[in-house]
C-alpha cells in the first residue's frame, strides 16, 4: 500500500496519517470515553419493555439492571451489555454496591435516586421523584459546581421565600450558599468566610440598632449560622471555637424561639461531646434536644437524629449498654420512617438514611460489632454519591477501619486510596485525623509490600494536608481557637 493511500479502521473510520494508536480517533476516543463516562444515548433508549417495567416500579437498582442489559451497548461494551464493575466506577461504587442496590429494596434517598438519575441521564418525566431544586439532568454529568463559584448574598438585603414557603432575608441564601460549598469543600476552606459574615454582616444589625432587639427571626437566623460556623470550626479541627460557637448559637435562638432549630444546635453539642469522650454529657444533650422538640412542631427526621446521637454516647459509656444502643437506634429508624415534617424549620439541616447509618456505624465499632460496623459503613457508601465527597470519604474510612480489624488491610489500602484520590481539595481536618489513625491502624502490617507502598503515600499526603492547615491557622496549632 502507498504510504500515501488513505487508510481505514475496522470501524468503518478514515484513519488519519500517521495515527500512534493502533486504533483510529473515533475508536480511541471511545475507549476512553466509554470507561470514563456514560454514553449519551436518544429518547428512544427509554422506550423498551424492561426499562418501563423497572421505572414503574419506583426501583432505581432494577433500572439501572435494564439500562445496564440495554442491547443498544452490545456493540460497544459486549453482549452482555455494561458490567456492575463499569456501572460502579461511573457511580463510585463498588461493584458489591451495585449488585446489592439492584438486588435489594428501593432506595429512598433522594440524594442518591437524583445522583443515579444525572449519571445514568434518565429524562426527568420519566423518575416517580422530583430532582432537588436547580438540579437538572442536563448539568455536565452530575459533577458539583465548584466551591470558588457558589454565589454569596452581596449588596442590598432582598427578601427570598424559603423551602419551606416562608419569606425570610439574604441570610438564609448565605445559609443555603455556605451549606453547599461545604459538602464540597470543607470546613477548613470555609470556616473564616462563615465567621467574617457573622461579624461584618449578622453582628450590627442584631446589636448595632433596636431593630435586632424586636426581630426574633433575625436572632433565628444568627443562631443557625452561628452553629454552622461550630461544624465548620470542627470540620477544621477547632473544637475549642467550635463549643464556644455552638454554646452562642443556643442562647441566640432562645431569642428567636424556634424550637426544632434549638433541637438541633443541642444535637451538634451532642456530638461535639461524644466526639471528645464525654458520653455522659452527649446523652444529656441528645436528651435536652428530644425535649426541645416536643415543645414545637413535630420533626422526625430532627427525632431520629437526637435518637441515634442518645445511642452513641450509650455506645460510647464503659461500660456500654448494647441492648440499649440497640432500641435507641431502632426508635431512630422508625422515627425515620414516618411521615415527613409538615412544618421544618428551614435552618435545621437535612438528617436522612445515610445520616443514620453513620451514627449506626460510630455505635457498632465503639461496641466491637465489626460485622455490623462493616454492613453499614458499606450502607453509607451506597448512599453517598460521590459529590458528597467528605460524608462519602467518612463513610470508607469507617470501612477502611473496620477491614483493617478484621485482618484485611489489602481490601482497607485500596478503599484509603480513594479517599486520597478524593479529597485532594477538600479543606476537613477531620478527615485528616482519620487519615492519621488508618496510617496507625496499618503500620502493623507494613511488612506487606502493597501496605508499605501506600503507607508512603499516605505519610507524604498528611505532611502535606497538615502544611496547609498550618499555613491557613497562621502558625497556630489547628485545635487552637
Amino acid at each position: 500500500m502507498s504510504a500515501n493511500a488513505p487508510r481505514y479502521c475496522r470501524c468503518g473510520n478514515r484513519l488519519a496519517w500517521n495515527h500512534p494508536s493502533a486504533l483510529c480517533g473515533y475508536c480511541e476516543r471511545r475507549t476512553v470515553d466509554h470507561r470514563a463516562e456514560p454514553p449519551t444515548v436518544s429518547p428512544a433508549f427509554w422506550d423498551t419493555s424492561a426499562l418501563r417495567d423497572a421505572l414503574a416500579a419506583q426501583h432505581i437498582g432494577r433500572v439501572a439492571r435494564a439500562y445496564r442489559q440495554h442491547s443498544e451497548f452490545a456493540a460497544c461494551y459486549g453482549r452482555n451489555g455494561v458490567s456492575q464493575e463499569l456501572l460502579g466506577t461511573w457511580l463510585g461504587l463498588t461493584q458489591a454496591q451495585v449488585s446489592r442496590i439492584e438486588n435489594g429494596p428501593p432506595v429512598r434517598n433522594l440524594d442518591t435516586l437524583a445522583h443515579w438519575a444525572r449519571i445514568l441521564q434518565i429524562p426527568a418525566h420519566l423518575l416517580w421523584f422530583k430532582l432537588p431544586p436547580g438540579r437538572s439532568i442536563n448539568e455536565s454529568k452530575g459533577k458539583p459546581q465548584p466551591a470558588s463559584a457558589v454565589p454569596l448574598p452581596a449588596g442590598k438585603p432582598r427578601r427570598l421565600p424559603a423551602a419551606d414557603g416562608l419569606v425570610h432575608d439574604p441570610d438564609a441564601v448565605a445559609m443555603r450558599a455556605f451549606r453547599t460549598a461545604d459538602l464540597q469543600a470543607g470546613g477548613g476552606h470555609l470556616y473564616a468566610s462563615v465567621v467574617r459574615y457573622l461579624q461584618a454582616d449578622m453582628a450590627p444589625r442584631l446589636f448595632g440598632t433596636d431593630a435586632g432587639a424586636s426581630n426574633p427571626a433575625l436572632f433565628t437566623a444568627a443562631a443557625a449560622l452561628t452553629e454552622m460556623a461550630g461544624w465548620m470550626a470542627h470540620d477544621a479541627g477547632r473544637d475549642a471555637s467550635a463549643k464556644r460557637h455552638f454554646g452562642r448559637a443556643l442562647a441566640l435562638v432562645q431569642v428567636g424561639g424556634d424550637h426544632q432549630l434549638t433541637a438541633h444546635i443541642l444535637g451538634s453539642m451532642s456530638h461535639l461531646a461524644s466526639y471528645l469522650g464525654a458520653p455522659d454529657e452527649a446523652i444529656a444533650l441528645a436528651r435536652q434536644g428530644q425535649a426541645a422538640l416536643h415543645a414545637g412542631p413535630a420533626n422526625p427526621a430532627l427525632e431520629a437524629r437526637m435518637l441515634a446521637l442518645e445511642a452513641r454516647g450509650v455506645a460510647g459509656k464503659d461500660p456500654a449498654d448494647p441492648t440499649e444502643c440497640a432500641r435507641l437506634l431502632l426508635r431512630a429508624e422508625r422515627a425515620l420512617e414516618d411521615t415527613p415534617a409538615a412544618s421544618a424549620s428551614s435552618w435545621v439541616s437535612h438528617f436522612d438514611e445515610g445520616s443514620l447509618a453513620s451514627e449506626t456505624t460510630r455505635c457498632l465499632r465503639q461496641l466491637g460489632d465489626l460485622e455490623q460496623a462493616r454492613q453499614q459503613a458499606e450502607r453509607i457508601i451506597s448512599l453517598r454519591p460521590s459529590h458528597r465527597t467528605r460524608s462519602r470519604a467518612f463513610g470508607q474510612l469507617a470501612l477502611a477501619s473496620v477491614l483493617i480489624a478484621q485482618r484485611e488491610p489489602d481490601q482497607a489500602v485500596g478503599i484509603a486510596a480513594d479517599v486520597l484520590n478524593a479529597t485532594q481539595s477538600l479543606g476537613s481536618y477531620l478527615v485528616i485525623s482519620q487519615l492519621i489513625q488508618l496510617q496507625r491502624q496499618l503500620e502493623p502490617y507494613s511488612g506487606n509490600a502493597v501496605v508499605a507502598e501506600f503507607l508512603n503515600c499516605l505519610q507524604d499526603a498528611v505532611r502535606d494536608r497538615l502544611a496547609f492547615y498550618q499555613l491557613t491557622a497562621e502558625g497556630q496549632h489547628p485545635h487552637e481557637a
